[in-house]
Protein backbone atom coordinates (compact mmCIF):
# COMPACT_ATOMS: atom_id res chain seq x y z
CA UNK A 1 0.00 0.00 0.00
CA UNK A 2 1.51 3.48 -0.75
CA UNK A 3 1.66 5.20 2.24
CA UNK A 4 0.91 8.95 2.17
CA UNK A 5 4.32 10.93 1.77
CA UNK A 6 5.28 14.92 2.48
CA UNK A 7 4.42 15.81 -1.06
CA UNK A 8 0.64 14.14 -0.90
CA UNK A 9 0.23 15.56 2.80
CA UNK A 10 1.35 18.94 1.22
CA UNK A 11 -1.10 18.95 -1.20
CA UNK A 12 -3.96 17.40 0.82
CA UNK A 13 -3.39 20.52 3.63
CA UNK A 14 -3.52 22.65 0.88
CA UNK A 15 -6.98 21.76 -0.50
CA UNK A 16 -8.64 21.85 3.01
CA UNK A 17 -7.19 25.00 3.75
CA UNK A 18 -8.50 26.38 0.64
CA UNK A 19 -12.12 24.66 0.46
CA UNK A 20 -12.84 24.09 3.95
CA UNK A 21 -11.86 26.68 6.30
CA UNK A 22 -12.75 28.25 8.68
CA UNK A 23 -15.50 25.61 9.23
CA UNK A 24 -17.71 24.64 12.25
CA UNK A 25 -17.09 21.38 14.30
CA UNK A 26 -20.60 19.64 14.88
CA UNK A 27 -19.34 15.82 15.56
CA UNK A 28 -16.77 13.23 15.76
CA UNK A 29 -17.57 10.21 14.96
CA UNK A 30 -14.48 7.31 15.62
CA UNK A 31 -14.85 4.78 12.59
CA UNK A 32 -12.55 2.51 13.91
CA UNK A 33 -9.75 1.85 16.02
CA UNK A 34 -7.35 3.61 13.91
CA UNK A 35 -10.14 6.18 12.10
CA UNK A 36 -12.00 9.55 12.92
CA UNK A 37 -14.20 11.52 11.25
CA UNK A 38 -14.87 15.22 11.91
CA UNK A 39 -17.92 16.86 10.89
CA UNK A 40 -16.79 20.38 9.73
CA UNK A 41 -20.06 22.89 8.74
CA UNK A 42 -18.93 25.20 6.08
CA UNK A 43 -20.78 28.26 4.72
CA UNK A 44 -21.48 26.21 1.71
CA UNK A 45 -21.53 22.42 3.02
CA UNK A 46 -21.05 19.85 5.67
CA UNK A 47 -18.65 17.47 4.97
CA UNK A 48 -17.01 14.94 7.13
CA UNK A 49 -12.81 15.24 7.85
CA UNK A 50 -10.99 11.71 8.10
CA UNK A 51 -8.24 11.66 10.30
CA UNK A 52 -6.47 8.38 10.50
CA UNK A 53 -3.40 6.89 12.40
CA UNK A 54 -3.58 3.63 10.68
CA UNK A 55 0.07 1.91 10.23
CA UNK A 56 -0.43 1.71 6.87
CA UNK A 57 -2.92 3.87 6.24
CA UNK A 58 -2.29 7.49 7.77
CA UNK A 59 -4.00 10.10 6.22
CA UNK A 60 -5.73 13.28 6.76
CA UNK A 61 -8.82 13.81 3.35
CA UNK A 62 -12.37 14.15 3.36
CA UNK A 63 -14.15 11.45 3.54
CA UNK A 64 -17.35 9.77 3.12
CA UNK A 65 -20.15 9.96 6.06
CA UNK A 66 -19.68 7.51 9.07
CA UNK A 67 -22.47 4.32 9.22
CA UNK A 68 -25.46 4.90 11.97
CA UNK A 69 -24.15 2.56 14.12
CA UNK A 70 -23.27 3.53 17.27
CA UNK A 71 -20.06 4.80 17.96
CA UNK A 72 -18.70 3.05 20.96
CA UNK A 73 -14.69 4.39 21.36
CA UNK A 74 -13.97 7.03 24.10
CA UNK A 75 -11.56 9.04 21.98
CA UNK A 76 -13.72 10.09 19.46
CA UNK A 77 -16.32 11.06 22.71
CA UNK A 78 -13.28 12.63 24.89
CA UNK A 79 -12.63 15.32 21.12
CA UNK A 80 -16.23 16.14 20.73
CA UNK A 81 -16.48 17.18 24.66
CA UNK A 82 -13.43 19.05 24.07
CA UNK A 83 -14.10 20.70 20.25
CA UNK A 84 -17.57 20.47 19.64
CA UNK A 85 -19.32 24.20 18.43
CA UNK A 86 -15.84 25.59 17.97
CA UNK A 87 -14.23 26.19 14.34
CA UNK A 88 -11.51 24.42 13.21
CA UNK A 89 -9.43 27.74 11.91
CA UNK A 90 -5.90 26.17 10.67
CA UNK A 91 -4.63 23.35 9.26
CA UNK A 92 -0.39 23.81 9.69
CA UNK A 93 2.69 22.00 9.73
CA UNK A 94 3.99 22.16 12.66
CA UNK A 95 7.68 23.00 10.70
CA UNK A 96 9.04 22.61 7.42
CA UNK A 97 9.52 19.37 5.54
CA UNK A 98 7.57 17.57 8.97
CA UNK A 99 4.73 15.34 8.59
CA UNK A 100 3.01 16.40 11.58
CA UNK A 101 -0.03 18.73 11.07
CA UNK A 102 -1.48 20.95 13.36
CA UNK A 103 -5.20 21.38 13.36
CA UNK A 104 -5.98 24.38 15.33
CA UNK A 105 -9.49 25.11 16.78
CA UNK A 106 -10.61 28.26 18.48
CA UNK A 107 -13.92 29.90 19.59
CA UNK A 108 -14.34 31.73 15.91
CA UNK A 109 -12.06 32.56 13.08
CA UNK A 110 -9.37 35.33 13.91
CA UNK A 111 -9.15 34.10 17.67
CA UNK A 112 -5.95 32.31 19.15
CA UNK A 113 -6.41 28.14 19.33
CA UNK A 114 -7.87 27.01 22.00
CA UNK A 115 -6.78 23.08 21.14
CA UNK A 116 -4.70 21.61 19.03
CA UNK A 117 -5.10 17.97 17.20
CA UNK A 118 -1.56 16.69 15.87
CA UNK A 119 -1.75 14.36 13.47
CA UNK A 120 1.45 12.25 12.76
CA UNK A 121 1.77 10.78 10.03
CA UNK A 122 4.98 8.51 10.71
CA UNK A 123 3.99 5.22 9.39
CA UNK A 124 4.00 2.72 12.04
CA UNK A 125 4.47 5.64 14.56
CA UNK A 126 1.14 7.35 13.52
CA UNK A 127 -0.87 8.98 16.23
CA UNK A 128 -3.59 11.57 16.84
CA UNK A 129 -3.24 13.77 19.75
CA UNK A 130 -5.18 16.63 21.18
CA UNK A 131 -3.62 19.46 23.44
CA UNK A 132 -4.87 22.49 25.19
CA UNK A 133 -3.89 25.86 24.44
CA UNK A 134 -0.39 25.86 26.33
CA UNK A 135 0.51 22.08 24.48
CA UNK A 136 -0.69 19.95 27.32
CA UNK A 137 -2.03 16.59 26.04
CA UNK A 138 -5.33 16.35 26.97
CA UNK A 139 -6.29 12.59 24.89
CA UNK A 140 -3.73 10.49 22.35
CA UNK A 141 -5.29 7.78 19.86
CA UNK A 142 -2.40 5.93 21.24
CA UNK A 143 -0.65 6.22 24.58
CA UNK A 144 2.76 5.57 24.72
CA UNK A 145 4.30 4.76 28.41
CA UNK A 146 8.33 5.48 29.30
CA UNK A 147 8.60 1.66 29.62
CA UNK A 148 7.05 1.71 25.92
CA UNK A 149 9.66 4.82 25.18
CA UNK A 150 12.17 6.49 27.33
CA UNK A 151 12.72 8.86 23.88
CA UNK A 152 9.10 9.84 23.02
CA UNK A 153 6.29 8.63 25.71
CA UNK A 154 2.93 10.58 24.80
CA UNK A 155 0.92 10.27 28.31
CA UNK A 156 -2.35 12.38 29.24
CA UNK A 157 -1.21 15.38 31.71
CA UNK A 158 2.42 15.66 30.01
CA UNK A 159 3.34 18.28 27.57
CA UNK A 160 3.39 17.15 23.76
CA UNK A 161 6.98 17.49 22.02
CA UNK A 162 7.45 16.95 18.75
CA UNK A 163 8.09 14.16 17.41
CA UNK A 164 12.76 14.04 16.33
CA UNK A 165 13.84 16.02 13.41
CA UNK A 166 14.31 13.65 10.37
CA UNK A 167 17.96 13.89 9.21
CA UNK A 168 19.72 14.97 5.89
CA UNK A 169 19.39 17.83 3.59
CA UNK A 170 16.42 19.81 2.97
CA UNK A 171 15.70 20.11 -0.67
CA UNK A 172 15.91 23.60 -2.36
CA UNK A 173 14.60 25.39 -5.56
CA UNK A 174 17.72 27.98 -5.35
CA UNK A 175 20.37 25.18 -5.22
CA UNK A 176 21.94 24.68 -8.62
CA UNK A 177 22.03 21.66 -10.71
CA UNK A 178 25.92 21.14 -10.49
CA UNK A 179 25.18 21.34 -6.92
CA UNK A 180 22.75 18.69 -6.64
CA UNK A 181 23.78 16.37 -9.27
CA UNK A 182 27.24 16.81 -7.00
CA UNK A 183 25.81 15.48 -3.99
CA UNK A 184 23.66 12.90 -5.48
CA UNK A 185 26.50 11.33 -7.25
CA UNK A 186 29.45 11.35 -5.03
CA UNK A 187 29.00 8.17 -3.76
CA UNK A 188 27.88 6.20 -6.97
CA UNK A 189 24.52 3.95 -6.63
CA UNK A 190 21.08 3.22 -7.84
CA UNK A 191 19.65 7.33 -8.65
CA UNK A 192 16.49 6.28 -6.47
CA UNK A 193 18.42 5.09 -3.68
CA UNK A 194 20.84 8.06 -3.77
CA UNK A 195 18.03 10.41 -3.92
CA UNK A 196 16.37 9.08 -1.18
CA UNK A 197 19.79 9.02 1.02
CA UNK A 198 20.33 12.70 0.10
CA UNK A 199 17.10 14.42 0.85
CA UNK A 200 14.12 14.65 3.16
CA UNK A 201 10.85 15.13 2.33
CA UNK A 202 10.88 12.51 -1.02
CA UNK A 203 8.77 8.79 -1.13
CA UNK A 204 10.01 5.65 -3.28
CA UNK A 205 6.23 6.25 -4.85
CA UNK A 206 6.90 9.85 -5.84
CA UNK A 207 10.51 8.81 -7.24
CA UNK A 208 9.65 5.83 -9.21
CA UNK A 209 7.04 8.43 -10.78
CA UNK A 210 9.81 11.00 -11.64
CA UNK A 211 11.72 8.50 -12.83
CA UNK A 212 9.19 6.89 -14.82
CA UNK A 213 8.14 10.07 -16.51
CA UNK A 214 11.61 10.92 -17.52
CA UNK A 215 12.31 7.58 -18.59
CA UNK A 216 15.08 6.17 -16.32
CA UNK A 217 15.01 2.92 -14.14
CA UNK A 218 15.34 3.10 -10.90
CA UNK A 219 18.49 1.20 -10.39
CA UNK A 220 20.15 3.14 -13.03
CA UNK A 221 23.82 3.86 -11.22
CA UNK A 222 24.50 7.60 -10.98
CA UNK A 223 28.00 7.22 -12.81
CA UNK A 224 25.93 5.56 -15.87
CA UNK A 225 23.89 8.71 -16.54
CA UNK A 226 24.49 10.98 -19.27
CA UNK A 227 24.21 14.87 -19.17
CA UNK A 228 21.12 14.77 -21.12
CA UNK A 229 19.33 11.93 -18.05
CA UNK A 230 20.45 14.21 -15.26
CA UNK A 231 19.24 17.57 -17.14
CA UNK A 232 15.65 15.84 -17.26
CA UNK A 233 15.85 14.62 -13.88
CA UNK A 234 16.56 17.91 -12.70
CA UNK A 235 13.84 19.84 -14.60
CA UNK A 236 11.78 17.16 -12.85
CA UNK A 237 13.26 17.72 -9.33
CA UNK A 238 12.42 21.52 -9.66
CA UNK A 239 8.86 20.83 -11.05
CA UNK A 240 8.29 19.05 -8.30
CA UNK A 241 9.75 21.46 -5.62
CA UNK A 242 7.87 23.77 -7.15
CA UNK A 243 4.45 22.67 -7.00
CA UNK A 244 5.29 22.47 -2.84
CA UNK A 245 6.25 25.83 -2.99
CA UNK A 246 2.91 27.30 -5.13
CA UNK A 247 0.47 24.95 -3.76
CA UNK A 248 0.02 23.46 -7.21
CA UNK A 249 -0.80 19.46 -7.72
CA UNK A 250 -2.36 17.20 -10.24
CA UNK A 251 -3.95 14.43 -8.66
CA UNK A 252 -4.32 11.63 -10.67
CA UNK A 253 -4.14 7.38 -10.87
CA UNK A 254 -0.94 5.77 -11.65
CA UNK A 255 -0.87 2.10 -12.83
CA UNK A 256 0.60 1.53 -8.86
CA UNK A 257 -1.51 3.91 -7.04
CA UNK A 258 -2.16 7.29 -7.44
CA UNK A 259 0.63 10.41 -8.00
CA UNK A 260 -0.37 14.12 -7.02
CA UNK A 261 1.80 15.78 -9.04
CA UNK A 262 0.45 14.78 -12.76
CA UNK A 263 3.57 12.15 -13.51
CA UNK A 264 2.89 8.55 -15.23
CA UNK A 265 -1.26 9.26 -14.51
CA UNK A 266 -3.52 7.12 -16.55
CA UNK A 267 -6.63 8.45 -15.31
CA UNK A 268 -7.42 11.76 -13.80
CA UNK A 269 -8.62 12.48 -10.35
CA UNK A 270 -11.30 15.42 -9.45
CA UNK A 271 -9.45 16.43 -6.56
CA UNK A 272 -6.97 15.06 -4.22
CA UNK A 273 -9.64 14.21 -0.93
CA UNK A 274 -11.65 11.83 -3.59
CA UNK A 275 -8.25 10.13 -4.91
CA UNK A 276 -7.03 9.44 -1.20
CA UNK A 277 -10.50 8.84 0.10
CA UNK A 278 -11.00 6.59 -2.57
CA UNK A 279 -7.52 4.62 -3.21
CA UNK A 280 -6.86 4.20 1.26
CA UNK A 281 -10.45 2.78 1.29
CA UNK A 282 -9.90 1.00 -1.49
CA UNK A 283 -6.89 -0.70 -0.27
CA UNK A 284 -8.23 -1.18 3.30
CA UNK A 285 -11.44 -2.73 2.16
CA UNK A 286 -9.16 -5.13 0.02
CA UNK A 287 -7.24 -6.03 3.43
CA UNK A 288 -10.42 -6.45 5.47
CA UNK A 289 -11.83 -8.60 2.84
CA UNK A 290 -9.23 -10.95 2.48
CA UNK A 291 -8.60 -11.44 6.40
CA UNK A 292 -12.66 -12.36 6.55
CA UNK A 293 -12.61 -14.52 3.37
CA UNK A 294 -9.66 -16.68 4.61
CA UNK A 295 -10.95 -16.96 8.36
CA UNK A 296 -14.72 -17.67 7.07
CA UNK A 297 -13.94 -20.02 4.88
CA UNK A 298 -11.45 -21.72 7.34
CA UNK A 299 -14.09 -21.65 9.72
CA UNK A 300 -16.29 -22.91 7.46
CA UNK A 301 -14.09 -25.90 6.40
CA UNK A 302 -13.77 -26.68 10.01
CA UNK A 303 -16.88 -27.30 10.99
CA UNK A 304 -18.25 -28.94 7.62
CA UNK A 305 -15.18 -31.52 8.26
CA UNK A 306 -17.02 -32.19 11.62
CA UNK A 307 -20.27 -32.43 10.41
CA UNK A 308 -19.53 -34.63 7.32
CA UNK A 309 -17.78 -37.20 9.89
CA UNK A 310 -20.40 -37.24 12.31
CA UNK A 311 -22.87 -37.79 9.26
CA UNK A 312 -20.75 -40.45 8.04
CA UNK A 313 -21.21 -42.23 11.41
CA UNK A 314 -24.93 -41.86 11.45
CA UNK A 315 -25.08 -43.69 8.40
CA UNK A 316 -23.16 -46.15 9.03
CA UNK A 317 -25.00 -46.87 12.24
CA UNK A 318 -28.41 -46.62 9.83
CA UNK A 319 -26.63 -49.02 7.79
CA UNK A 320 -26.09 -51.69 10.54
CA UNK A 321 -30.10 -51.48 11.41
CA UNK A 322 -30.58 -51.95 8.19
CA UNK A 323 -29.35 -56.11 9.29
CA UNK A 324 -32.12 -55.54 11.90
CA UNK A 325 -34.68 -58.12 9.71
CA UNK A 326 -32.12 -60.33 9.52
CA UNK A 327 -31.89 -61.26 12.94
CA UNK A 328 -35.38 -61.37 13.72
CA UNK A 329 -35.36 -64.00 10.98
CA UNK A 330 -32.61 -65.94 12.25
CA UNK A 331 -34.28 -65.54 15.40
CA UNK A 332 -37.58 -66.95 13.91
CA UNK A 333 -35.68 -70.16 12.25
CA UNK A 334 -34.05 -71.22 15.27
CA UNK A 335 -37.05 -71.39 17.60
CA UNK A 336 -38.98 -73.12 14.43
CA UNK A 337 -35.96 -75.87 14.38
CA UNK A 338 -35.25 -75.90 17.80
CA UNK A 339 -35.21 -80.04 17.66
CA UNK A 340 -32.00 -79.25 15.47
CA UNK A 341 -30.05 -77.68 17.76
CA UNK A 342 -27.14 -79.58 20.06
CA UNK A 343 -25.10 -78.41 23.16
CA UNK A 344 -22.28 -76.93 22.20
CA UNK A 345 -23.03 -75.83 18.95
CA UNK A 346 -21.21 -72.93 17.50
CA UNK A 347 -23.25 -72.58 14.23
CA UNK A 348 -26.24 -74.11 12.99
CA UNK A 349 -27.67 -74.02 9.62
CA UNK A 350 -30.95 -74.27 8.77
CA UNK A 351 -33.47 -73.76 5.62
CA UNK A 352 -34.79 -70.36 4.95
CA UNK A 353 -38.58 -70.34 5.10
CA UNK A 354 -39.18 -68.54 1.77
CA UNK A 355 -36.40 -69.42 -0.64
CA UNK A 356 -35.14 -72.67 1.15
CA UNK A 357 -31.37 -71.78 0.46
CA UNK A 358 -29.24 -72.82 3.97
CA UNK A 359 -28.66 -70.39 6.23
CA UNK A 360 -25.74 -70.23 8.27
CA UNK A 361 -26.45 -68.82 12.25
CA UNK A 362 -24.44 -68.44 14.78
CA UNK A 363 -24.83 -69.90 18.00
CA UNK A 364 -22.79 -69.39 21.75
CA UNK A 365 -21.98 -72.18 22.36
CA UNK A 366 -23.02 -71.65 25.79
CA UNK A 367 -26.27 -71.08 25.69
CA UNK A 368 -29.07 -72.97 24.16
CA UNK A 369 -31.54 -72.27 21.31
CA UNK A 370 -33.98 -70.83 22.67
CA UNK A 371 -31.03 -68.28 24.46
CA UNK A 372 -29.54 -67.85 21.71
CA UNK A 373 -32.98 -67.30 19.78
CA UNK A 374 -33.75 -64.32 22.71
CA UNK A 375 -30.53 -63.01 21.93
CA UNK A 376 -30.88 -62.55 18.38
CA UNK A 377 -34.42 -60.72 19.44
CA UNK A 378 -32.66 -58.56 20.95
CA UNK A 379 -30.50 -57.14 19.10
CA UNK A 380 -32.96 -56.96 16.24
CA UNK A 381 -34.84 -54.56 18.69
CA UNK A 382 -31.89 -52.78 19.47
CA UNK A 383 -31.16 -52.06 15.92
CA UNK A 384 -34.80 -50.42 15.31
CA UNK A 385 -34.75 -48.55 18.31
CA UNK A 386 -31.03 -47.48 16.68
CA UNK A 387 -32.93 -46.51 13.49
CA UNK A 388 -35.52 -44.84 15.19
CA UNK A 389 -33.24 -42.64 17.23
CA UNK A 390 -30.47 -41.86 14.14
CA UNK A 391 -32.35 -41.55 11.50
CA UNK A 392 -34.16 -37.77 13.02
CA UNK A 393 -30.22 -36.90 13.82
CA UNK A 394 -28.86 -37.46 10.50
CA UNK A 395 -31.60 -35.22 8.72
CA UNK A 396 -30.69 -32.63 11.06
CA UNK A 397 -26.81 -33.10 10.24
CA UNK A 398 -27.71 -33.74 6.62
CA UNK A 399 -30.03 -30.00 6.87
CA UNK A 400 -26.79 -28.32 8.57
CA UNK A 401 -24.38 -29.18 5.99
CA UNK A 402 -26.79 -28.22 2.99
CA UNK A 403 -27.26 -25.07 4.49
CA UNK A 404 -23.49 -23.87 5.60
CA UNK A 405 -22.61 -25.58 1.38
CA UNK A 406 -25.21 -22.84 0.17
CA UNK A 407 -23.29 -20.40 2.49
CA UNK A 408 -19.55 -22.22 1.30
CA UNK A 409 -21.13 -21.39 -2.10
CA UNK A 410 -21.63 -17.75 -1.48
CA UNK A 411 -18.11 -17.12 -0.17
CA UNK A 412 -16.54 -18.70 -3.51
CA UNK A 413 -18.08 -16.34 -5.75
CA UNK A 414 -16.79 -13.33 -3.78
CA UNK A 415 -13.35 -14.27 -5.01
CA UNK A 416 -12.21 -10.97 -5.32
CA UNK A 417 -12.63 -7.24 -3.80
CA UNK A 418 -13.84 -4.90 -6.23
CA UNK A 419 -16.57 -2.97 -5.13
CA UNK A 420 -17.13 -2.02 -1.28
CA UNK A 421 -20.42 -4.14 -2.21
CA UNK A 422 -18.64 -7.18 -2.13
CA UNK A 423 -17.04 -6.42 1.41
CA UNK A 424 -20.55 -5.75 2.72
CA UNK A 425 -21.80 -9.00 1.26
CA UNK A 426 -18.86 -10.71 3.24
CA UNK A 427 -19.84 -9.38 5.99
CA UNK A 428 -23.63 -9.85 6.03
CA UNK A 429 -22.42 -13.64 5.92
CA UNK A 430 -20.13 -13.11 8.86
CA UNK A 431 -23.03 -11.75 10.55
CA UNK A 432 -25.39 -14.41 9.38
CA UNK A 433 -23.58 -17.05 10.67
CA UNK A 434 -23.10 -15.31 13.95
CA UNK A 435 -26.38 -15.14 14.03
CA UNK A 436 -26.58 -18.79 13.52
CA UNK A 437 -24.24 -19.79 16.33
CA UNK A 438 -21.96 -20.89 14.04
CA UNK A 439 -19.38 -17.90 15.15
CA UNK A 440 -18.74 -16.13 18.44
CA UNK A 441 -19.07 -12.33 17.48
CA UNK A 442 -15.39 -11.82 19.78
CA UNK A 443 -13.60 -13.70 17.06
CA UNK A 444 -13.77 -11.21 14.51
CA UNK A 445 -12.54 -8.03 14.35
CA UNK A 446 -15.56 -6.37 12.24
CA UNK A 447 -16.77 -2.97 11.25
CA UNK A 448 -20.82 -3.21 12.23
CA UNK A 449 -23.30 -3.80 9.17
CA UNK A 450 -26.51 -2.47 9.22
CA UNK A 451 -29.39 -4.52 10.70
CA UNK A 452 -31.51 -5.16 7.62
CA UNK A 453 -30.05 -6.85 4.07
CA UNK A 454 -28.43 -4.69 1.80
CA UNK A 455 -29.77 -4.78 -1.62
CA UNK A 456 -26.41 -4.13 -3.58
CA UNK A 457 -27.02 -7.37 -5.83
CA UNK A 458 -25.93 -8.31 -8.99
CA UNK A 459 -27.32 -6.31 -11.73
CA UNK A 460 -27.33 -7.60 -15.43
CA UNK A 461 -29.43 -6.80 -18.30
CA UNK A 462 -30.64 -9.57 -20.48
CA UNK A 463 -30.74 -9.73 -24.69
CA UNK A 464 -34.08 -7.89 -24.31
CA UNK A 465 -33.07 -5.47 -22.03
CA UNK A 466 -35.04 -7.07 -18.64
CA UNK A 467 -32.94 -6.25 -14.90
CA UNK A 468 -31.82 -9.62 -13.72
CA UNK A 469 -30.67 -9.27 -9.57
CA UNK A 470 -28.92 -12.12 -8.26
CA UNK A 471 -28.45 -12.21 -4.49
CA UNK A 472 -24.51 -12.06 -2.81
CA UNK A 473 -25.52 -14.08 0.05
CA UNK A 474 -28.30 -15.97 1.96
CA UNK A 475 -30.11 -12.85 3.60
CA UNK A 476 -29.72 -10.77 0.42
CA UNK A 477 -31.59 -14.38 -1.58
CA UNK A 478 -34.04 -14.03 1.02
CA UNK A 479 -34.47 -10.52 0.50
CA UNK A 480 -34.73 -11.28 -3.45
CA UNK A 481 -37.07 -13.73 -3.49
CA UNK A 482 -39.61 -12.45 -0.70
CA UNK A 483 -39.49 -9.06 -0.44
CA UNK A 484 -38.42 -7.66 -3.72
CA UNK A 485 -39.70 -9.97 -6.68
CA UNK A 486 -42.94 -9.16 -8.15
CA UNK A 487 -46.07 -11.10 -9.56
CA UNK A 488 -44.87 -10.62 -12.81
CA UNK A 489 -41.22 -11.72 -12.05
CA UNK A 490 -39.50 -15.29 -12.86
CA UNK A 491 -37.46 -16.72 -9.77
CA UNK A 492 -34.27 -19.31 -11.13
CA UNK A 493 -31.73 -21.90 -9.16
CA UNK A 494 -30.15 -24.09 -10.01
CA UNK A 495 -31.70 -27.34 -9.49
CA UNK A 496 -30.64 -29.00 -6.41
CA UNK A 497 -26.94 -27.14 -6.22
CA UNK A 498 -25.97 -24.52 -3.37
CA UNK A 499 -26.68 -21.50 -5.24
CA UNK A 500 -27.63 -17.74 -5.47
CA UNK A 501 -31.46 -16.28 -5.76
CA UNK A 502 -31.44 -15.18 -9.48
CA UNK A 503 -34.88 -13.07 -10.36
CA UNK A 504 -35.74 -11.49 -13.93
CA UNK A 505 -37.54 -8.79 -13.55
CA UNK A 506 -40.57 -8.56 -15.72
CA UNK A 507 -43.18 -5.73 -16.14
CA UNK A 508 -47.25 -6.42 -16.62
CA UNK A 509 -47.72 -7.46 -20.44
CA UNK A 510 -44.20 -8.38 -20.92
CA UNK A 511 -42.81 -12.03 -21.72
CA UNK A 512 -39.50 -13.23 -22.06
CA UNK A 513 -38.49 -13.96 -24.98
CA UNK A 514 -36.08 -17.97 -25.17
CA UNK A 515 -32.78 -15.59 -25.20
CA UNK A 516 -33.69 -13.96 -22.03
CA UNK A 517 -34.34 -16.94 -20.19
CA UNK A 518 -31.40 -18.81 -21.20
CA UNK A 519 -29.12 -15.55 -20.32
CA UNK A 520 -31.00 -15.69 -16.68
CA UNK A 521 -30.75 -19.78 -16.63
CA UNK A 522 -26.70 -19.05 -17.49
CA UNK A 523 -26.07 -16.31 -14.80
CA UNK A 524 -27.88 -19.05 -12.34
CA UNK A 525 -25.32 -21.67 -13.03
CA UNK A 526 -22.73 -19.38 -13.28
CA UNK A 527 -23.57 -18.12 -9.54
CA UNK A 528 -23.68 -21.22 -7.93
CA UNK A 529 -21.31 -24.24 -7.10
CA UNK A 530 -21.29 -25.61 -10.72
CA UNK A 531 -19.82 -22.84 -11.78
CA UNK A 532 -16.97 -24.74 -13.58
CA UNK A 533 -19.60 -27.05 -15.20
CA UNK A 534 -20.19 -27.18 -18.86
CA UNK A 535 -24.30 -27.67 -18.11
CA UNK A 536 -25.95 -27.19 -15.21
CA UNK A 537 -30.02 -27.66 -15.28
CA UNK A 538 -31.79 -24.68 -13.71
CA UNK A 539 -34.85 -24.29 -12.52
CA UNK A 540 -37.76 -21.61 -12.54
CA UNK A 541 -40.79 -20.40 -12.12
CA UNK A 542 -43.30 -17.54 -10.87
CA UNK A 543 -42.21 -15.95 -6.49
CA UNK A 544 -45.19 -17.06 -5.22
CA UNK A 545 -44.39 -20.67 -5.95
CA UNK A 546 -41.29 -20.33 -3.99
CA UNK A 547 -41.71 -20.73 0.13
CA UNK A 548 -40.12 -21.00 3.27
CA UNK A 549 -40.94 -23.27 6.12
CA UNK A 550 -41.14 -22.08 9.46
CA UNK A 551 -37.73 -22.51 11.23
CA UNK A 552 -35.86 -23.08 7.63
CA UNK A 553 -31.91 -21.14 7.99
CA UNK A 554 -31.96 -18.33 5.57
CA UNK A 555 -31.63 -19.13 2.01
CA UNK A 556 -33.27 -22.47 2.16
CA UNK A 557 -36.46 -22.55 0.18
CA UNK A 558 -38.56 -25.13 -1.36
CA UNK A 559 -40.34 -24.63 -4.72
CA UNK A 560 -42.79 -26.45 -6.77
CA UNK A 561 -44.91 -25.71 -10.52
CA UNK A 562 -40.92 -25.79 -11.60
CA UNK A 563 -39.50 -25.60 -15.26
CA UNK A 564 -36.38 -26.97 -16.01
CA UNK A 565 -33.69 -24.97 -18.62
CA UNK A 566 -30.26 -26.26 -19.19
CA UNK A 567 -27.69 -23.30 -17.50
CA UNK A 568 -24.65 -22.85 -19.64
CA UNK A 569 -21.90 -20.81 -17.46
CA UNK A 570 -19.04 -20.97 -19.49
CA UNK A 571 -20.96 -18.64 -21.75
CA UNK A 572 -20.98 -16.14 -18.58
CA UNK A 573 -17.45 -17.15 -17.41
CA UNK A 574 -15.78 -16.32 -20.82
CA UNK A 575 -17.85 -13.15 -21.75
Amino acid sequence: MQPVDFTTLTAACSELRADWLPSRTEQVYQRDRYTIAIALRTLKQRVWLEVSWHPQATRICIGEPPPRTPDTFTFSQQLIHQLGGLALVAIEAIAPWERVIDLQFARRPGENALYHLYVEVMGKYSNAILTDADNFIITAAHQVSQQQSSVRPIQTGQPYEIPPKQTGPIPSLSESQARWQERVSLVPGAIKRQLLKNYRGLSAALLDTMLLVVDIPPETTTDTLNADDWQRLFAHWQEWLQALEAGKFQPGWTATGYTVMGWGVVAPAKNIQELLNKYYTDELNKQLFSQLRHQLTQKLNNILGKLRTKAQTFSEKLQQSDQADDYRQKADLLMAYLQNWEPGMKEIILADFETGKPTAIALLPDKNAVQNAQKLYKQHQKLKRARAAVEPLLLEVQAEIDYLEQVEAAISQLDNYQTAADLQALEEIRDELIGQKYLEALEYRSRSTTDSPSTNFHRYRTPSGFEVLIGRNNNQNDQLTFRVAGDYDLWFHAQEIPGSHVLLRLEPGKVAEEADLQFTANLAAYFSRARQSDQVPVVYTQPKHVYKPKGTKPGLVIYKQETIIWGQPQIIRNS
